[in-house]
């Protein structure tokens, strides 16, 4: 035997003393249940309020989701300049209004002023708020407004900048004053930011997997140690692909169940990919489209 060889077995054989080593001293532990996250059947999580309904983020848009029959809404919440959470997605309140500048360079009362429907076009192709003023959300007004709702919620302010250090404890506040921790979801692309929050709540409120966790779980997944695997959140709501990495599997889906954790699938649009995702486990689907995906739930 020559002398490559046997150093080939010999790591072999230490890697595989490391695995069953590992295997031994760690056993996976499932997250914890979550009422917020109990259900029977998959769900629908209408994006932005289905904002392919109506324009993204207005109470127009919640109110049509909420008559079609959806379980909640995924959003995303800003800092005002003074201090408000206000439902809305881009960092610059352009694309969607008649106004311009950054959310938070700008007051509440002065986004009030905005026409949030003016740049929405409907499924026919015209613009039917341009006169019908749509005003921006706040998250008080919304969880006030949909006493029933699940709602998911996406923290869009980056960690390092001013608004993103308020936010986690301001959120916080927020969901304990109204007392909705069973109702909600709190997740951020921004994996710090998911861990300052749960900083104040203290996993007294379903997480939702990070850029981060979501690497470090696939990644676990498709080695020999996903035993290792110790999640810090409660529900993946991700992509049907990561780069160049599939994650509508089966396997991963199930991966991820042994652990307590439901997959969502964002932003499905078309009923073909709904009907795939449901068929292979999803246990939601975040969708532009509330009105197909309720239809095909309903089927």
């Amino acid at each position: 035997m020559g002398k490559k060889t046997k150093v080939a077995i010999a790591i072999a054989a230490a890697s595989a003393a490391a695995w069953a080593g590992s295997k031994a001293l760690s056993k996976p532990q499932k997250r914890s249940d979550k009422d917020a996250l109990q259900y029977d059947q998959p769900i629908v999580l209408a994006h932005r309020g289905g904002s392919h309904l109506a324009p993204e983020h207005t109470m127009s848009a919640f109110h049509k989701a909420a008559d079609l029959g959806v379980h909640g809404f995924e959003i995303d919440i800003r800092l005002t300049k003074d201090e408000e959470i206000v439902v809305f997605h881009d960092e610059y309140v352009d694309r969607t209004c008649d106004g311009t500048g950054r959310v938070a360079d700008l007051t509440l009362e002065e986004l009030q002023l905005l026409n949030f429907g003016y740049n929405f076009v409907d499924l026919d192709g015209y613009l039917p708020y341009r006169e019908d003023k749509q005003s921006i959300v706040t998250l008080r007004s919304l969880l006030e407004e949909f006493p029933q709702m699940l709602v998911n919620i996406d923290m869009k302010d980056a960690p390092d900048t001013y608004e993103g250090g308020l936010m986690p404890s301001k959120l916080w506040r927020l969901i304990e004053e109204l007392g909705v921790e069973n109702r909600v979801v709190v997740t951020s692309f921004f994996d710090e930011q998911i861990d300052r929050f749960n900083l104040y709540a203290q996993n007294k409120v379903a997480l939702g997997a990070g850029q981060g966790e979501v690497k470090k779980a696939y990644t676990s997944f498709t080695s020999q140690f996903g035993h290792l695997y110790h999640p810090k959140v409660d529900v993946f709501q991700i992509p049907s692909k990561f780069g160049v990495f599939a994650l509508d599997n089966a396997s991963f889906i199930r991966f991820l169940e042994n652990l307590n954790i439901p997959v969502h699938y964002w932003t499905i649009n078309d009923v073909s990919t709904m009907e795939q995702l449901l068929s292979v486990g999803a246990k939601g689907i975040v969708t532009d489209r509330p009105d197909l995906a309720i239809e095909l739930l309903n089927e």
